[in-house]
């Protein structure tokens, strides 16, 4: 494990060259990150843009029941102001200021995400709030799932949001030390780190 928030830019490449060889549900990204573009500003849209990629990317999660599209709808109405602000920002432009609305952000997306049905109603994912936030902010937000977590000490079998910004501290001083060191493809830098943490991490392809 490292200790800094830096990393060797060839190992990120690596990792990301190994996603874009393996992964095939990326296309489910592309798909998703272009109807939350195009539907902007409309909550019921966005919350069925947001749905198209969680149920596969989480749906070791959901199997046991879905989240209620109306809560989703929800808080993103009650939070769009805020959404629209992160959306236009990068991971490196992350302060101190930033810690309080993003706690608030991550709690309101945990409970609209919530399973809402069956013997697991109420249960909540740390994992689905990262996904939802960074499809609607694919600079700022970074992606996380149980192994990355595990993998940069931020867990979120406690203190969640804490936790989230803790990830998202160590993902703003990899961002900055890999600034136009590797190649997005198009994506945000985020994206690569994730496909990075994804393939060291998650899958063990590097």
């Amino acid at each position: 494990m490292r200790t800094k928030n830096t990393v060797d830019p060839r190992e990120v490449q690596a990792g990301s060259d190994a996603f874009q060889a393996h992964e095939k549900r990326d296309a489910i990204y592309k798909v998703s990150t272009f109807l939350v573009d195009h539907f902007w500003g409309d909550p019921p849209q966005m919350a069925d843009a947001l749905g198209v990629l969680l149920l596969v990317w989480n749906n070791a999660f959901y199997r046991y029941g879905l989240f209620d599209y109306d809560a989703l709808e929800r808080v993103l109405r009650a939070n769009m102001a805020g959404l629209n602000k992160f959306r236009m920002r990068g991971i490196e432009t992350l302060g101190g200021e930033d810690e309080e609305p993003i706690t608030a952000l991550f709690a309101a997306f945990l409970d609209g995400l919530a399973i809402a049905e069956g013997k697991s109603k109420g249960f909540r994912s740390p994992v689905s709030v990262a996904k939802a936030l960074h499809l609607l902010a694919p600079g700022f937000f970074p992606l996380w799932d149980d192994k990355i977590a595990k993998g940069y000490r931020c867990h979120y079998s406690h203190d969640p949001s804490g936790q989230y910004i803790q990830f998202m501290k160590i993902s703003k001083g990899m961002a900055e030390s890999l600034r136009g060191k590797v190649e997005t493809r198009g994506s945000s830098l985020l994206k690569v780190i994730d496909e990075y943490n994804y393939a060291k991490f998650t899958k063990e392809w590097i």
